[in-house]
This record gives C-alpha cells, structure tokens and sequence, in this order.
C-alpha cells in the first residue's frame, strides 16, 4: 500500500500524489500546510488531522481509509492475512 516508517504508521499518500501527477508543493498548497509536512505525512512521521487527512483524500480523489487504512488487507499489503468478515469467520468455525 505504502510506506512504513520508523513509527510504524502507514499510508498511501505518496502513491496516490504520484498518481495524481502532483508535486508535494502543489498537493501542501492545495491543502493549505507547507511541502514539508506532506512529506512528513508521506514518510509516516507525521499523523495528519482529520481534518488535513479529510483535506488531502479530497485532492486526491481518493477517502481517508483508503489513504489512511488502520488495517493491513491484502488489497494493501500483499504479505498480510486476509481479514475475514464476522460472516466469513463465523463460517469458517461452524465444522470445528
């Protein structure tokens, strides 16, 4: 999905910037903060407002919990166990 950093948080911003044929400079300024901390976000060492993250899903098409994911899911890390619906588990136990 995206970057890991050293703290551990990830997001998709940098990916979804890139797709958007955006310069950190153009995305900070269209959210009104400085380059600097779209890169701090980008890198993870950063954790945005819900307000910024709001204003930085919007520029970029995209929503907070697709840039933002708080869980790993295959779509987002390919390494991760799938995580199963309360249906899909509840299923998968019934036999046991």
């Amino acid at each position: 999905m995206g970057r890991t950093s050293a703290h551990g948080r990830r997001n998709g911003v940098r990916r979804a910037r890139i797709a958007a044929e955006l310069t950190q400079a153009e995305l900070a300024t269209s959210v009104g903060v400085t380059r600097q901390t779209v890169a701090a976000v980008e890198a993870g060492d950063y954790a945005p407002s819900v307000y910024l993250a709001l204003a930085i899903a919007r520029r970029l098409g995209s929503t907070v919990e697709d840039l933002f994911a708080a869980v790993p899911t295959p779509e987002t890390n390919p390494t991760a166990d799938p995580v199963a619906t309360p249906k899909e588990a509840s299923a998968a136990t019934k036999g046991r």
